[in-house]
């Protein structure tokens, strides 16, 4: 009788895991095969909106600049800014967006305005790849939260924490 018990139990936890990893495998198939939801478009264009009005604040003057948002990035590369053909554009990488969307809108969207800001303006330098004092400094008057060169994997992962662990 308890031997029914328990395989009934284990069977019941097999089907509650399976039931929850066929859910997460389809939510992450329709993030990845459709477009973005409007309300991440519409988190983008909030924080496009406080950057531009960080600029004309700290900088006396507002320039925007196209942000691309695509799956091509290869990795685990969060954004990048590129100027070619006297053209600045933003990519950002949609792959990394639907696990850490609150981390793109604060700090990767300023993190790269800061880069095309620094083009548009021929301040950009090549020391530790872009990543200057002059670029940090445009960074954290663009409102961004954590202007540093590399991604912290493990702090995004303790700040999903329901208990708040901070690292």
């Amino acid at each position: 009788m308890l031997s029914k018990k328990l395989e009934l139990l284990f069977l019941t936890i097999i089907i509650l895991a399976l039931s929850v990893l066929g859910f997460n495998y389809y939510k992450s198939y329709s993030f990845k095969h459709n477009p973005l939801p409007d309300s991440y478009l519409k988190r983008i264009a909030n924080k496009e909106r406080d950057i531009q009005a960080q600029m004309q604040k700290n900088f006396g003057f507002q320039v925007k600049f196209p942000i691309i948002i695509t799956d091509k990035i290869p990795g685990r590369l969060y954004g990048l800014t590129s100027y070619e053909h006297n053209q600045i554009k933003i990519y950002l990488n949609k792959k990394v967006m639907q696990e850490s969307m609150n981390y793109m809108v604060d700090s990767v969207i300023p993190h790269e305005y800061a880069h095309a800001l620094l083009f548009y303006m021929h301040k950009n330098s090549n020391i530790n790849d872009g990543h200057s004092e002059l670029w940090k400094q445009t960074c954290q008057k663009l409102g961004g939260k954590d202007c540093r060169q590399y991604v912290n994997q493990q702090e995004i992962i303790l700040s999903k924490l329901p208990f708040g662990v901070k690292y």
